[in-house]
């Protein structure tokens, strides 16, 4: 029987004859080696077919013991891959620990989050992969192996990120930092030609900053600043000293939406795991009924990337919810899309109208291929494997890694044989 699983947007379904729920992990041990093809489901925000399983077994892992453990002499914490980050923001906090970064949503899992280069913002913090220190993983015999950063160094960094295909990440371990507390502030219609000798200025005036626009006119719509109670701003100017004015209300980032949903602004601190995301763990931020693709530039390019997209606002506006600009610092692994580079990402939240959106989709690629754009591994794309294989320098190691812990595929899938030229 063809058990189908879709994922939260509900535009993509992931395909499987069978779907397990292991509540231990010697029985996923055991469904591992048993399957002809076999994939971990996670908490289901992808916007493509990452997790699809043709012909064989997908596997949640929501049923295991949600674990998160801290070790204060280590400063790291062993958390169960299925762990949603809400949940261990709260744990976390109210041991007195903090992650130095979040994604915008507390809603997706830790695993799936650090498997497909998921960040956040801030021109210091790495993406939330860069937290891993160590991966627990059951890989295609059934055998469960940890792969450490100081003890495996460089094949550790071709693992963190390995989108699903070297095995099933079942417990990860991430460094962490005392707890802290963060405020931020939201400044409204920031000319966009402020940009041009302004673009670091902007992106430095916080921890982490975010700018949204709807592409519907020279300006940026918003700019959500989050600063640390204990080094806030570190001497930057605001935004409004670029034109930008502060927002005299909570705003959601897209305008006209209630934000209830969304983190407490308006300078009010809190604990970091409740205003670095630009969501509420408790709100779902929406019904689902959008499509999603994001495309990271190196910072170099970034002003000149804002540009050429402006020139086809025309076409973008009608197709797009909201776009948000990011900054992400430099990473060594291997398919991060930050890797080697500190990194502008442009991220598209789409009307859910395929066919309205895929012609634009590939414009924006096209506009943005000048600058080596990489995407979202987990989003929406059209990039030809060519392109990827020019992207990624390590791409040929990773090939050589997934054949040695998976020689016959058992992870692979069609995305990663379209993509990454690994096939089942």
């Amino acid at each position: 029987m063809d058990r189908r699983r879709t994922n939260w947007a509900g535009n993509t379904t992931f395909r499987a004859d069978h779907v397990h729920h292991p509540a231990t992990v010697d029985e996923l041990r055991g469904i591992v080696a048993a399957a002809r093809r076999v994939r971990a489901l996670g908490s289901g925000h992808s916007f493509n077919d990452i997790a699809d399983s043709p012909g064989g077994a997908l596997v949640s892992l929501a049923a295991l013991e949600p674990v998160v453990e801290p070790d204060a002499a280590t400063m790291t914490v062993r958390v169960a891959a299925g762990v949603r980050y809400g949940e261990l923001g709260r744990r976390l906090h109210a041991l007195g620990y903090a992650l130095r970064n979040l994604g915008s949503l507390p809603h997706i899992s830790v695993a799936g989050s650090c498997a497909t280069g998921t960040h956040g913002s801030g021109d210091r913090n790495g993406g939330l992969a860069t937290s891993v220190s160590a991966l627990e993983i059951v890989t295609a015999d059934g055998s469960l192996r940890t792969l450490d950063r100081s003890a495996h160094g460089d094949r550790f960094d071709g693992a963190v990120v390995a989108l699903g295909t070297l095995g099933i990440v079942t417990h990860l371990t991430l460094d962490v930092v005392p707890a802290f507390d963060v405020y931020q502030r939201v400044y409204e219609g920031l000319p966009l030609n402020a940009l041009d000798e302004h673009f670091t200025d902007i992106t430095s005036a916080g921890y982490s900053v975010s700018m949204f626009t709807g592409w519907r006119g020279p300006a940026i719509d918003q700019v959500w600043v989050k600063r640390r109670t204990d080094s806030p701003g570190d001497g930057a100017p605001d935004p409004g000293a670029f034109g930008a004015r502060a927002a005299d209300g909570p705003r959601h980032p897209v305008p006209g939406v209630s934000p209830r949903s969304c983190t407490e602004q308006l300078g009010v601190p809190g604990p970091w795991f409740e205003r670095l995301p630009h969501f509420r763990p408790d709100f779902t931020p929406s019904s689902g009924e959008e499509l999603q693709s994001e495309y990271l530039v190196a910072r170099e390019h970034a002003v000149a990337a804002v540009h050429e997209l402006d020139a086809v606002r025309d076409r973008i506006a009608p197709v797009v919810q909201v776009g948000e600009i990011r900054t992400i610092a430099a990473d060594r692994l291997w398919l991060s899309p930050s890797q080697g580079r500190d990194t502008v990402g442009f991220h598209f939240t789409w009307v859910k109208d395929p066919d309205a959106v895929r012609p634009v989709m590939d414009l924006v690629e096209e506009r943005l291929r000048p600058f080596d754009a990489r995407p979202h591994w987990g989003k929406l794309f059209a990039t030809p494997p060519e392109r990827i294989d020019a992207l990624y320098d390590r791409l040929p190691d990773f090939r050589a890694l997934a054949a040695e812990l998976d020689p016959h595929g058992k992870f692979a899938t069609p995305f990663t044989a379209r993509h990454l030229r690994i096939a089942p």
